[in-house]
């Protein structure tokens, strides 16, 4: 299987949509987090091919893995980079959001906006978690 690696998109601030949508999870329904870290899991393992149920296509090369947990559609829409200088793959997830019937146009559009970003300048547009914060040398004597 085609593996990818998958990469959160970030705004300038390093502030990751995604990433800020799982924590909103995890404060209203903590047991979904785990499903859709698994369907994240599922897409750096197939990459392209991951088909219905888990992913589907939406428009715009925007894709979205899904999850249903309770009467709770959540979905994470992503979209494909190769960066020309390695050929690497990645799976860049852009936006989580969750819906009744369709994905909102509006929540798609956001998610194309972001792929356009993320094209222009990837290494900005990379979510880097945060070094933890270096120890504090004890007193000296």
């Amino acid at each position: 299987m085609p593996a990818v690696e998958v990469v959160f998109y970030c705004e300038a601030n390093n502030l990751s949509p995604v990433l800020e949508f799982l924590k909103d999870c995890e404060r209203t329904d903590k047991n979904v987090v785990p499903k859709l870290q698994y369907k994240i899991q599922r897409l750096a393992d197939c990459g392209w091919e991951l088909r219905r149920p888990e992913a589907d296509f939406l428009r715009n090369d925007i894709y979205e893995l899904r999850v249903r947990h309770g009467k709770v559609n959540y979905r994470l829409l992503y979209s494909f980079f190769t960066d020309p200088g390695d050929k690497a793959k990645q799976g860049v997830l852009l936006h989580g959001c969750t819906k009744e019937a369709e994905v909102p146009a509006g929540d798609i559009d956001l998610a194309i906006k972001r792929m356009d970003n993320f094209t222009r300048d990837p290494a900005k547009h990379t979510y880097q978690a945060p070094a933890p914060p270096e120890e504090a040398a004890p007193p000296e004597q």
